[in-house]
């Protein structure tokens, strides 16, 4: 940082140390012009005089009022208005008594608006340029008489200017730091969607995997001793579940990785086209699946891929930990103008098949995936037993905004 600039800051930093030093300039420049005579005694020339006792006075009142313009522009603009005027109507030769109320004007108009600024800027040039006209040297449009009306109007002009420039830079760093919030508010909304999404992710993984596991897990404990081949066969299906488990889980918990780090999963999300798969993976667990497609092959975006998959895995979970023993699962898959529309029914008859009885938030989640892609899910008993679960989903979709009803 340079000389110039580490003063710079220290002035700003004392604002009244440097309105004294300016006071302090002001008034030496008025002694100065208070020495001088422009009009020598042979035509124009410069000469040597002595300013009156009272022109002194005037100029140091002046001078010294400017120390307070920042806290009281308007009142320091009156002190050294009346100075001024006192000075063009009383002393000959005139002082330059006016330099106070030029800076003192200046100050307002860097202050205060623009219409105030003129309103003060008009007033004061007129009373100055009426009172130096009034009592300065003839005719009374001589240089000295309009030199006061220049100098004033110059003083509100330059001072409006720096007030103009300092609002719109005001501005500018104002929308900087709107459009900076703004997106640190829209990276932290992706970041909690994103956690929301991995959250759901892990729910529907985790719920399903386990519940397969359980499942066969209690087949193979019921018949270890009268059925060892079958009980080694439940336990293969354990093995083969939590290694589906262990995987999907891998894939996902990979996407908080950082993008450095090695290996980061490149599984592409599941979707439908894994449909029959996931059925598989139930049946195998002793749950009868059936899946009817009637969407004609119709290719689906990532997200609305992955939201079907998930919901019907999820809806298949809550029907092999709550619908008992028989039950009995049909999953249809159909395409119905721009939207497609996923429905798992089930004939269960468990005491407890209530998908959220246990305080799970299965139900939720799948509503959740669904609103955000703007489609809509409806869920509830059957009539005569067992369990709905139907979702429409836009084909193309247009992810929901913030602010809009859920």
């Amino acid at each position: 940082m340079s000389t110039l600039d580490r003063a710079r800051r220290h002035l700003e930093a004392h604002p009244s140390a440097l309105d004294t030093a300016l006071a302090a300039a002001v008034l030496v420049c008025m002694l100065a012009g208070s020495f001088v005579d422009p009009h020598g005694g042979h035509g124009v020339s410069w000469g040597i005089r002595i300013p009156a006792p009272l022109s002194l006075i005037l100029m140091t009142v002046g001078a010294a009022a400017l120390i307070k313009r920042r806290r009281a522009p308007m009142l320091v603009l009156a002190v050294t208005a009346t100075a001024s005027l006192i000075e063009s109507v009383t002393s000959d030769p005139r002082a330059p008594v006016a330099m106070s109320a030029v800076v003192a004007l200046f100050t307002v108009a860097v202050t205060t608006d623009r219409s105030t600024t003129w309103r003060v800027a008009l007033l004061t040039m007129t009373v100055l340029t009426g009172a130096a006209m009034l009592g300065g040297p003839l005719p009374w449009y001589a240089q000295e008489n309009l030199g006061i009306f220049a100098w004033t109007g110059m003083a509100a002009a330059a001072g409006d200017a720096v007030r103009s420039r300092k609002e719109f830079v005001h501005a500018i760093r104002e929308r900087a730091e709107r459009a900076e919030r703004t997106r640190e508010e829209e990276a932290r909304r992706r970041v909690a969607e994103e956690r929301l999404r991995i959250a759901r992710d892990l729910h529907d993984v985790v719920a399903h995997h386990i519940a397969l596991v359980n499942v066969q897990a209690g087949v193979a404990a019921h018949v270890m001793d009268k059925r060892p081949d079958q009980a080694k066969e439940a336990l293969a299906h354990v093995r083969e579940a939590s290694r589906s488990a262990l995987n999907e889980l891998r894939a996902t918990v990979g996407l908080l990785r950082q993008s450095g780090d090695p290996e980061a999963p490149t599984e592409p999300a599941p979707g439908l086209d894994r449909l029959e798969e996931l059925a598989g993976t139930f049946r195998n667990a002793g749950l009868q699946v059936e899946v009817a497609r009637a969407d004609n092959g119709t290719t689906l975006p990532a997200a609305v891929d992955l939201a079907a998959y998930r919901v019907i895995q999820e809806a298949l979970t809550n029907v092999q930990k709550h619908a008992g023993t028989e039950a009995k699962a049909e999953v249809s898959v159909v395409r119905v103008g721009p939207n497609v529309e996923v429905t798992v029914l089930d004939n269960g008859s468990g005491e407890d098949h209530d998908p959220d009885s246990g305080g799970g938030h299965g139900l939720l989640g799948m509503r959740e995936r669904v609103t955000a892609l703007r489609g809509t899910l409806t869920t509830g008993p059957r009539y005569g037993g067992g369990f709905r679960v139907h979702a429409i989903l836009p084909v193309k979709t247009r992810p929901r905004a913030s602010g809009d009803p859920v």
